[in-house]
């Protein structure tokens, strides 16, 4: 009888120390993992270009074209200009202040008004200027948003 009640005891222990370790496991796989959030990736000169384009045929090629080449007389061309090619702060403060008056690109005079596109952020100014600058033949540096917030800064001081 007492081997018995031994063995009881033995597998009543085991069973318990047996329970305890299943239920210790089962806490350790239902603890929730914490994964960082990826960084997102610094855009690419091509994720800035096709950002730049969308807002281009969204506010701009209805007067510049398709093609960047402008209405004669009207709109002026975007293709191999001073303007474009030229001081990036001075055309930031055409995007942002807009042109009146008569303008000669090119040898020819244009005389419509742009109206000021202050409402674009600076990153939508910096991508289309940057895909202006690199598109239609042009070959000139990116404009960065950093370059805008100046211009911006600047024009609402005075």
């Amino acid at each position: 009888m007492r081997k018995g009640l031994l063995v009881l005891i033995v597998g009543v222990l085991f069973s318990a120390w047996s329970c305890q370790s299943k239920k210790e496991e089962t806490a350790k796989k239902e603890e929730p993992v914490v994964k960082e959030k990826p960084k997102p990736a610094a855009p690419t000169a091509e994720d800035v270009v096709a950002a730049g384009e969308k807002v281009y045929n969204t506010y701009c090629m209805v007067c510049h074209q398709k093609d960047g080449n402008g209405v004669v007389g009207m709109n002026p061309p975007l293709t191999q200009t001073k303007y474009v090619l030229g001081d990036k702060a001075g055309l930031i403060k055409i995007v942002l202040g807009g042109l009146s008056g008569d303008i000669e690109v090119k040898g020819e005079m244009y005389s419509n008004v742009m109206p000021p596109h202050n409402f674009l952020n600076d990153k939508q100014v910096s991508d289309v200027l940057t895909f202006v600058r690199s598109s239609f033949g042009n070959d000139a540096d990116a404009v960065s948003k950093e370059e805008v917030a100046i211009v911006r800064a600047e024009q609402e001081t005075k």
